[in-house]
């Protein structure tokens, strides 16, 4: 589905031309100071620099590395760290999109690292590309406004800016788990979250959502939150949940990350255990139908994330789409395998010793 943003109120921010009014002085003249180039009386640079500390004057990186009458046939796609199937699978479909326009993708990659960011940004506009696709971090994007380049951001929304952006539904995928899990009849259900970015917020939104609509509490104890999204914490976390007077029947993990650690956990504590709990995992991950109890996902199509951020790139860098920002939101489906099939009473009990 596709639907447009509230407008936003515009931040004003002063510019080159303000600083120019405040000096008394040309443009050039205060480009001239701004650039570190030559030509300018002392006098009148200090003149300059005093209008720019006075105004609050900052020189937009983006806009200055970018240079009119020159089109470019290279798209940018900046995101996280490559080894990670969700991100290659998102470069891989968007670079085949832009191939097929004839245009080339250069890749920047970062991890969670707003400065980084930043820079790997400024770089790759500095390259003349046509457009930008951003999986964004949590930083401010405000610095990409007025940058005369398109932005696609893709997975979650920035702040600081308006854009358009191509995303999952995580809000039903997470509701989807949890229906799914309630109606197994558990009702004591443990959800591991990786560390509360845009995406994982909005799934144990959805979570919570289920519960409400089915007239069953959210055990707050069950909701474990994890001081970083990898497999080891998420499988030191289900070790302890697990080993609770009461534990839970079934387990939601948000990640496909976390899946893992769920099921290395769950597989080391068989003898400690009854029966392992029902699982769901968000996103599915190579070989989840291979296992002896093969793992119940809720999926999505991850590389059409990539496509439809590249050809609304596209779109948008050639002209043929002048519409507000779009919201694109890509649905989620369940993918029942038999880990999140079992019946919450042959389920989550500790084996006495």
């Amino acid at each position: 589905m596709s639907e447009t943003f509230p407008s936003q109120p515009e931040v004003s921010r002063p510019t080159m031309i303000d600083v120019a009014r405040r000096a008394g002085v040309g443009l050039g003249t205060v480009s001239r100071v701004v650039n570190g180039g030559h030509g300018v009386r002392d006098e009148t640079a200090q003149r300059v620099r005093a209008a720019i500390d006075e105004l609050g004057f900052q020189r937009n990186e983006v806009a200055r590395a970018l240079r009119p009458g020159k089109k470019s046939t290279s798209l940018a796609l900046v995101l996280g760290d490559l080894t990670n199937p969700f991100y290659a699978s998102i470069a891989k479909a968007s670079l085949e999109v832009a191939g097929q326009s004839g245009f080339a993708v250069v890749l920047g990659s970062v991890d969670e690292d707003p400065e980084g960011e930043k820079r790997a940004i400024q770089e790759l506009v500095s390259r003349q590309v046509a457009g930008l696709m951003i999986v964004p971090d949590q930083g401010d994007h405000a610095f990409l406004q007025g940058a005369g380049v398109p932005v696609v951001f893709v997975d979650r929304p920035a702040t600081g800016i308006d854009a358009d952006i191509v995303m999952v539904d995580n809000e039903g995928g997470g509701r989807i788990a949890a229906e799914h899990l309630l109606e197994q009849g558990h009702e004591r259900i443990a959800i591991i979250l990786a560390p509360s970015y845009y995406t994982i917020g909005r799934r144990l939104r959805g979570f919570r959502r289920a519960h409400r609509a089915a007239g069953i509490e959210v055990d707050e104890s069950l909701v474990i939150q994890l001081p970083e999204g990898n497999a080891e914490a998420a499988e030191k976390a289900t070790r302890e949940v697990m080993l609770r007077p009461d534990p839970p029947t079934a387990i939601f993990s948000s990640t496909n990350f976390l899946t893992e650690g769920v099921l290395r956990a769950l597989g080391e504590l068989g003898s400690e255990l009854n029966n392992e709990p029902a699982v769901v995992g968000f996103d599915d991950f190579r070989l989840a139908d291979m296992l002896p109890t093969p793992v119940t996902v809720v999926a999505s199509d991850i590389a059409e994330l990539g496509r439809s951020a590249a050809r609304l790139l596209l779109d948008r860098a050639s002209g043929a789409d002048t519409r507000p920002p779009q919201r694109i939101v890509l649905p989620c489906a369940l993918i029942e395998r038999g880990s999140g099939e079992r019946p919450p009473d042959s389920a989550g009990k500790r084996k006495a010793r």
